[in-house]
């Protein structure tokens, strides 16, 4: 008697859990990929292999027009923080390791709103948010764990990464003798790591990863884990087991890339598996980013788009991004949204998702864009500032006297039109690299009659404006700058407005007392 009813005590106990964890806040799970291109995901056509991260999309929301950053430090800002990078300071360039500066601290960052919430909070891969001073790394930003690198690219075996110094003028020759300061990083928690040489990164964060899930899947907290992969960046490295399959891709890099996104693939799948092993999955959201572009010249590619990393063009700014959970209706499952989206949004957005409220007397840019992802309601956001980079080289001539400086790297995009002024980077539409005659049979009628137009034809070097609608032009091949000229004026006005608003752009020479020889070989705080 006394065993039959501990059997059917056992039985009525079985999905106690199981209600406890839908009860509690959702689990989220945000997996940044680094300089991943537009093209290569199998929905937008990679000639290679995401199954994963195809099937997850295609169960979720897929957020086709969703913009980041062009390069690293300021995507990275703005999800955080949920505000442009000229309120942040953030606007020229990224944050190199030699440089005494961060993300200030006056910003609160998507981990501290999860942390006020009650969320345990970790962060596995890259940051590059600053690390000159300790207070402005992971653990002090609101992460209560951290595994990975603080800097912005290294070495996926040795971890080991070098900084072209960027030192003061003043000085009469460069602080180390080869111009540059080389070291070490990879860190658990705060603490050097020197025990993974030759372990390849991309497995060494899903594995970590792993653990962590297992971890949390005997808490009672819900979790944030944020997990930064160092790929696709460069430089270009994979084990072989994920390059062979692709050796019919004669371009080298966009071989050994296409074996890199193999990887970033099968580690996003074991994360997923974790999860459903756990019981975890049906209370998490799961959210996947590119950082920006895809660089065209170590293997990515954004083909049809105008552009690339670096640059102000679609190539450059237009993000691959999806959301997935077991807690969207049922009817937005396997949508498609052409809702408008930025990167700023991430941070109001998730704030939306676990019913945190934005106490601060700092505005923010970004807008929740739950309701549209959930229940496929309208996007608030009806324009994006791409950026205003007054530090940039100035190009051409000043066109008018009353409103933005045209000279001055800068762009926006208003419902459906997007301004470019300034030198917006290299505006090259870059083919895949696998392509040539022999595939020409396989590619669209439509990229087949633009393939070799490549660059564009008969603008003169000083230009520096163009007005795209990018509904109708996605691939950015037809100004409109002199047809439009109130268009024109609209919008240069509003980035006029911004530029106001705008703090002055923090770029400070190398710090000579960063050089990792003075700090036992790793990259680390030095003030």
């Amino acid at each position: 008697m006394l065993v039959r009813h501990a059997l059917i005590l056992a039985v009525l106990l079985l999905p106690t859990r199981a209600v406890a964890l839908r009860t509690r806040p959702p689990n989220i799970v945000f997996i940044v990929a680094d300089d991943y291109g537009h093209r290569d995901i199998g929905y937008h056509g990679a000639e290679f292999a995401t199954p994963t991260l195809d099937s997850l999309a295609a169960g979720g929301v897929k957020l086709e027009n969703y913009y980041v950053q062009p390069i690293c430090s300021p995507s990275r800002s703005q999800l955080m923080t949920g505000r442009y990078q000229i309120h942040t300071g953030l606007q020229h360039s990224i944050i190199w390791p030699s440089q005494p500066y961060g993300l200030p601290l006056q910003y609160p960052t998507l981990a501290n709103l999860l942390k006020d919430q009650g969320y345990s909070t970790h962060a596995i891969g890259k940051w590059h948010l600053g690390l000159y001073k300790e207070e402005y790394t992971p653990l002090y930003r609101g992460f209560d764990t951290f595994y990975g690198y603080w800097t912005g690219g290294e070495d996926y075996y040795t971890y080991r990464t070098c900084d072209r110094v960027h030192y003061d003028q003043a000085i009469a020759e460069p602080p180390s003798a080869d111009g540059k300061f080389c070291g070490l990083d990879l860190r658990d928690m705060d603490q050097p790591v020197t025990d993974k040489n030759g372990t390849y990164s991309t497995l060494l964060y899903t594995e970590k990863a792993v653990q962590l899930i297992q971890s949390a899947a005997t808490s009672e907290k819900p979790f944030f884990l944020y997990l930064a992969y160092q790929a696709v960046h460069d430089p270009l490295e994979a084990p072989d087991s994920y390059i062979k399959p692709y050796n019919h891709i004669q371009d080298q890099k966009r071989r050994i890339y296409a074996g890199m996104v193999s990887a970033l693939d099968e580690g996003v799948k074991n994360v997923t598996d974790a999860l459903e092993q756990n019981e975890l999955w049906d209370n998490t959201v799961l959210i996947f980013t590119t950082d920006n572009g895809g660089e065209v010249h170590s293997g990515g590619n954004n083909w049809p788009l105008r552009g690339a990393k670096h640059t102000l063009w679609e190539g450059g700014v237009k993000g691959v991004g999806f959301v997935t959970s077991p807690l969207l209706s049922e009817g937005q499952k396997g949508k498609v949204s052409t809702d408008m989206m930025h990167v700023s949004d991430w941070f109001p957005t998730v704030a939306d998702i676990v019913g945190a409220k934005v106490n601060s007397s700092l505005a923010l840019d970004g807008f929740s864009q739950w309701n549209m992802i959930r229940d496929g309601k309208a996007s608030e956001r009806k324009e994006i500032l791409h950026n205003i980079d007054i530090l940039f080289p100035q190009k051409g001539k000043k066109l008018f006297n009353d409103t933005f400086d045209t000279r001055v790297r800068a762009s926006i995009r208003v419902g459906d039109y997007k301004l470019l002024c300034g030198d917006p980077g290299d505006g090259t539409w870059w083919p895949v690299p696998s392509i040539d005659q022999a595939e020409l049979t396989s590619v669209s009628a439509a990229e087949r009659a633009t393939l070799r137009e490549s660059r564009p034809r008969g603008e003169p070097a000083a230009k520096n404006l163009w007005l795209f609608n990018i509904r109708d032009d996605p691939s950015e091949r037809y100004d409109l700058s002199a047809s439009e000229p109130e268009v024109v004026r609209r919008l240069l006005d509003r980035i006029s407005h911004y530029n106001s608003t705008a703090l002055p752009p923090q770029f400070p020479p190398s710090d000579p007392a960063c050089d990792p020889k003075l700090h036992g070989g790793f990259w680390g705080p030095w003030r």
